[in-house]
């Protein structure tokens, strides 16, 4: 049976206020797409206070007022065309904007799917002017210097779309988002929503730290690490999480470029990998970044809503984020945290109990505390205790084996502990150790008061860095010719990528090369990764030198190789140590980057203060 055609449709102009509800479907998605684009107007007018008015979650009303500079009333109608602005008037402009709005399209579209109307007046008006959307009526009114945006009845001609929307609650929730976004990137201005007639929140003009804590809170504050670097014309700040504070959802990651709040994934990209090997499972880190880079250096015109943006030179804007990032995460929690003064405490009394192995059960305070000094030379014929587990005899002295490459032979041990001064608690971080629980915790004192270590996550993150810093120390990973090549079908891009970044492929230990028009061919491999499926690998390098122009396909499978190898030279469970080993540890807990969590994401160690110690047993109550 053929099928009817419909009779053709003659080409012709769609009208001014289809094309506007068609614009308005990309522009504005909810109550809160309106927000966004009236407080960025707001801003963009030089306001030092914006209220937010919003009725049924901004569904029924939302009404916006500033005291920025007013739309003169000769230029109000103009106002609500499309593709009409102050903000640009060439493509330089464009090429280099730096106002928040540029399009000229948010009043126009918001107008067509709502009823809307502007008050405004400027600082040399007599009275402000009032124009209604839907009428183009023009009628004097009472403000202050000012403009006031009321939107009603979102929706109303697009019932369709009205249908889409959530609960009042959920909409209300995503506006007050939208604000807070806005709060966070001007720290200078006030801000206030009220909803139904109560004020829900209000952020007063204040500095950039004081601002971060009203609006994501001081646990984020005490939770988090203040990050500041400057590279050429890039400029990044604000906050990063730590590894051990991360969340399950994402809804703590705020990224501003020049101010505007955007989801980049490039940066995204950047950001996660500076916290690979920190992160427990699919936990997500929560941060608060300023970026602010040349304008010419990045492209806001990508998305109507401009919460994407494209930087002109991507591979160093990701090299730069991640590198700070990195370096801002590879400090030890307890060494940025201030130590208060010691207490005074009884001295030590003697003949301390030892444990049948050697090691005393206790140790007690005293008021002599020197800093460590070398331990003595042991006896000829004891040997050096390798960190091993059970059933793994102790490697001697000058013996070979993954710990000893790495750098990781124990201090030797002294027939009684008090044979060496002991360290102050205030002089270390993570104090001094006392004794060992149940053969898996650690437990040591410092000024803080009670530090419980996990020995086997916090040797495995030891050896993990160590191990890792040896194999970064060569310019290229060593690598292994094929005696049989192997070669996969590839596409343009790949083929592409292939052939503009050989340096970069021979440095991965990879000698990729073009077999034919469709086809790629290895004779390298990475010797670290004999049991890797080489044409995977090789596109998922490919993939990342297309992307970021930086790869990290095979150092992540090196880095997971390496992981595996710190896991089984760590100590194990059950495995008695010495208290002179457990000082050991915490030293090198010290000096050693990422030692907060191993190398799967568990904490290494917790801090239990005094105050909480009271509480458990109602001292002072």
């Amino acid at each position: 049976m053929n099928a009817v055609l419909s009779p053709r449709r003659p080409i012709r102009e769609l009208p001014d206020t289809l094309v506007s509800q068609i614009a308005a479907g990309e522009v504005v998605e909810r109550p809160a797409s309106v927000v966004r684009e009236l407080v960025d107007n707001a801003l963009d007018a030089g306001a030092t206070h914006v209220t937010l008015r919003l009725a049924a979650g901004g569904v029924r009303s939302i009404v916006v007022e500033d005291d920025g500079g007013g739309i003169p009333a000769a230029e109000l109608p103009l106002a609500l065309k499309r593709h009409a602005t102050s903000k640009i008037a060439s493509l330089a402009e464009l090429e280099s904007v730096a106002t928040m709005g540029f399009r000229g399209e948010a009043l126009a579209a918001i107008a067509s799917v709502s009823d809307l109307a502007i008050t405004s007046r400027t600082a040399g008006a007599a009275h402000a002017t009032r124009l209604d959307a839907r009428s183009g009526e023009l009628q004097p009114a009472a403000r202050a210097v000012g403009t006031t945006v009321e939107v009603q009845e979102l929706f109303f001609s697009t019932p369709a779309r009205r249908k889409f929307l959530k609960t009042d609650a959920t909409e209300l929730a995503h506006a007050l988002d939208a604000v807070r976004r806005h709060a966070l990137a001007r720290p200078d201005v006030g801000f206030a929503v009220w909803h139904e007639g109560r004020l829900v929140a209000q952020w007063r003009a204040a500095d950039e730290a004081t601002r971060i804590a009203d609006v994501l809170g001081r646990d984020f504050i005490a939770a988090s690490r203040p990050l500041a670097v400057a590279a050429g014309p890039l400029q990044l700040h604000g906050r990063a999480g730590q590894p051990e504070a991360a969340r399950t959802r994402s809804d703590q990651q705020y990224l501003f470029v020049n101010g505007r709040f955007v989801r980049d994934r490039l940066i995204a990209h950047a950001i996660r990998s500076a916290y690979e090997d920190q992160l427990h499972g699919s936990k997500q880190p929560a941060y608060a970044l300023f970026l602010q880079i040349t304008p010419e250096l990045v492209d806001v015109n990508v998305h109507p809503t401009k919460i994407e943006v494209r930087f002109r030179d991507g591979r160093a804007v990701h090299q730069a984020v991640h590198r700070a990032v990195q370096d801002t995460l590879a400090a030890t929690r307890a060494a940025v945290v201030p130590l208060p003064a010691a207490p005074s405490v009884p001295p030590t009394a003697p003949g301390t109990p030892e444990d049948a192995d050697g090691a005393a059960v206790a140790r007690l305070p005293s008021t002599s505390w020197q800093p460590s000094l070398p331990l003595a030379a042991p006896a000829a014929q004891e040997p050096v205790p390798r960190w091993a587990g059970d059933g793994v005899r102790s490697t001697p002295q000058g013996s070979g084996g993954l710990a000893a490459w790495a750098g990781l032979r124990m201090p030797p041990t002294t027939s009684t502990p008090e044979a060496l001064p002991a360290a102050e608690p205030a002089a270390h971080p993570l104090g001094r150790a006392v004794a060992q629980i149940g053969g898996v915790y650690v437990l040591a004192e410092n000024a803080h008061g009670l530090v419980v270590v996990d020995m086997h996550a916090a040797h495995e993150r030891i050896v993990y860095e160590r191990l890792k810093q040896a194999a970064d120390s060569s310019t290229a990973l060593p690598s292994q010719p094929l005696l049989i090549p192997v070669s996969f079908a590839a596409t343009d891009a790949e083929r592409a990528t292939a052939d503009t970044e050989q340096a970069a492929l021979l440095a991965l230990g990879l000698d990729v090369g073009v077999l034919s028009a469709t086809t790629l061919v290895v004779r390298s491999r990475p010797a670290a990764l004999p049991d890797a499926d080489l044409a995977e690998l090789t596109r998922s390098v490919l993939a990342e030198l297309g992307a970021v122009g930086a790869s990290r396909a095979v150092q992540r499978a090196r880095d997971e190789l390496l992981a595996t190898m710190a896991c089984h030279a760590a100590v194990r469970a059950h495995r008695r140590l010495t208290l002179d080993e457990m000082d050991a540890l915490l030293r090198d807990m010290e000096a050693t980057e990422r030692a907060d969590t191993c190398n799967h994401g568990r904490p290494t160690w917790r801090q239990v203060t005094m105050k909480e110690l009271d509480a458990l047993f109602l001292r002072g109550r």
